[in-house]
Formats: C-alpha cells, sequence, structure tokens
C-alpha cells in the first residue's frame, strides 16, 4: 500500500516546491493536495503529473482560515483514506507586512545585520484582521485551523503500528518575546506572525507529550530567507531587484539565505526521511544553503517551556470545545 502525504497550501511556494521533491524522492508516495484555490490546486496536479506520470495526487479543497471549510475537507479526506503517514502543515499567511524603515535601516549598521536580515526580527509588523469564524486571520490560518484538522484527522494519524509525522512549517522569527498565554491570537500586538510561528513551537512540544503514545509525532522547521509571494509582498518589486544580488552574497556569511523554494524545502525533505520516534521534540529542524549552492539541514534547540506548551495545549482544547459547541447550537436552533 502506498504511503499518504498530505500537504496545506500546495499549490504554490514551499509548498509545491515540497510536493516535486517527495516525488523525487518517493513516487510510490501518493500525495494529497489541501488547497484553498482549486484552479491553482490543479494546474499544481497537472505539474506534478507531467513530471511523475505514474504518481498518484489527490486534491481536497481546504481553507484553514475558515473552520467550516477544514472540517469539510478532512471528512473527505476521511472518505478518501484509511490512514494518513504524513501531514505537512505547511499553508500559512503574513498579511500587509509592513517594514520599519527606522529599524531596517540601523539593522543595516548594527553588528547584528546578519541576524537581523535571517529573522526579520524586529523589522517586520502585520495588520491583522477578524475572520468570518470570529478569529485573528494569521492566528486561525497559521495554528488554529491546523490544530482543528489533526483534531478531525486523529482516526487516520494514530496507529501505533506504524507511526505517522505531523510536520509544521515554522520560522526563525518566532519569538517567545511576541507571545501571550494571555493573548494567544496577538489581539494587542504587531507581529501576529511572529507570535503564531512562536505558538506552533508550543503546539509541537505539546502534541509530542500528548500523542507519541498513539503513534504520532511531531516536528517543526524552518525553511529559512525564502523569496516566496509571502516574502515578495513585503517590499516594492525595484527594492527586490537592487537586494537579491546582496542576498546571494550574504549567503557565504550565512547559510539561512535558502532562497529558493526548493532549496527551503529541504528540512522538510529530510524529515521525510527520518524516524520520528528518534527526533528530539525539542529541537527545530532548519534548511540551510551554503554559497556554493549546498542544501543541508542543522537542528536548533528551541526556546519554549514544556509545561506553558501542556498549558496552550489546553487551552486550544478549550477554545475547540466552545467552537463545536457554538456550531451544533447553530446548526440546531431551539
Amino acid at each position: 500500500m502506498r504511503k499518504v502525504a498530505l500537504i496545506t497550501g500546495a499549490s504554490s511556494g514551499i509548498g509545491l516546491a515540497l510536493c516535486k521533491r517527495l516525488l523525487a524522492e518517493d513516487d510510490e508516495l501518493h500525495l494529497c493536495l489541501a488547497c484553498r484555490n482549486l484552479s491553482k490546486a490543479r494546474a499544481a496536479r497537472g505539474a506534478l503529473l507531467a513530471s511523475h506520470p505514474s504518481a498518484e495526487v489527490t486534491i481536497v479543497q481546504m481553507d484553514v482560515s475558515s473552520l467550516q471549510s477544514v472540517v469539510r475537507g478532512a471528512k473527505e479526506v476521511k472518505q478518501k483514506f484509511q490512514r494518513l503517514d504524513y501531514l505537512y502543515l505547511n499553508a500559512g499567511i503574513m498579511p500587509n507586512p509592513q517594514l520599519n524603515i527606522k529599524a531596517f535601516i540601523f539593522s543595516i549598521f548594527s553588528r547584528n545585520v546578519v541576524h537581523v536580515f535571517s529573522t526579520a526580527e524586529g523589522l517586520l509588523t502585520q495588520n491583522d484582521k477578524v475572520t468570518a469564524d470570529g478569529f485573528q486571520e494569521v492566528f486561525e490560518t497559521n495554528l488554529f485551523g491546523h490544530f482543528i484538522l489533526i483534531r478531525e484527522l486523529e482516526p487516520l494519524l494514530c496507529h501505533t503500528d506504524r507511526p505517522s509525522q505531523l510536520i509544521w512549517t515554522s520560522s526563525r522569527n518566532a519569538k517567545k518575546s511576541n507571545f501571550s498565554l494571555e493573548d494567544i491570537q496577538h489581539i494587542k500586538g504587531q507581529e501576529p506572525y511572529s507570535s503564531s510561528k512562536y505558538a506552533t513551537d508550543l503546539l509541537n512540544v505539546a502534541l509530542n507529550r500528548n500523542f507519541n503514545q498513539k503513534g504520532l509525532y511531531s516536528s517543526v522547521v524552518c525553511p529559512g530567507v525564502v523569496m516566496t509571494n509571502l516574502t515578495y509582498g513585503i517590499l516594492p518589486p525595484f527594492v527586490w531587484t537592487l537586494l537579491l544580488p546582496l542576498m546571494w552574497l550574504i549567503r557565504f556569511f550565512t547559510n539561512a539565505f535558502t532562497l529558493t523554494p526548493y532549496n527551503g524545502a529541504e528540512a522538510l525533505v529530510w524529515l521525510f526521511h527520518q524516524k520520528p520516534e528518534s527526533l528530539n521534540p525539542l529541537t527545530k529542524y532548519l534548511s540551510f544553503t551554503t554559497g556554493f549552492g549546498t542544501n543541508y539541514v542543522k537542528g536548533q534547540k528551541m526556546d519554549v517551556d514544556e509545561d506553558t506548551a501542556e498549558k496552550f495545549y489546553q487551552t486550544l482544547l478549550d477554545l475547540e470545545k466552545r467552537v463545536r459547541i457554538t456550531t451544533e447550537k447553530s446548526d440546531h436552533p431551539s
């Protein structure tokens, strides 16, 4: 029986590059593309089958910023498959990123210029908005929608005879200082993307703590600085034209500038080959590319507290319970 990998956000960027690389590693793998935009998903499927005609590639429409769409998509997945071997939680947004020009100029002349450019620490703010479900969009898209997806797909993921893997796309921009248990949606802050990615790291730790005994393991990766639609929206096109040669040069000093989606997917592909029970749940796996274009993966200990991770997990369970109660009431009005 073919192994099955479901990838959210699979129609472009790192998600699509990951799909291509996974089929290059194992063309017997059955890919399930979970995408919001069906036309883009069909185009991605066509491109994958053109290069791997014998592959099996399935499409499921799913928008992780809509819980109704997640539940509906998960139901379809459960109808199609008996188990999932890999669930790549890759879809994410950074809406309306605003560059702090003052911090940007200051960082150029600081000792920490390489660190700042490779993590965007202190450089970016975002204007978040509220979804139809009543959540902050970044929180729901990057984290909570994926959490509900995991909960819905537990019967396909939890098998003690052969472990399954959750693999999250996190970020070097996941900063503890931007997250608070009292404001998990980052309503009061200006860096919801960083907050959501730190929340991802916390949830990863808690999921391992609660699900390893059921045969489900979770890992987080950082793809590095990758040029995708998400990053191109930060600056005007002409600025990127000026900066890209500099970024290629900087890669000789810091290998975090992976730049292409293919390179950024390195850690995601590396985890595909690992025995999940042998991995450290407190480690984030980072994609790196040398100045000469060689890709490699390196582990980095995460700045997370296991007790905080468990409290956050329980908070999400409570939130899920409230959402389901509200949904049931709206479906069955008195």
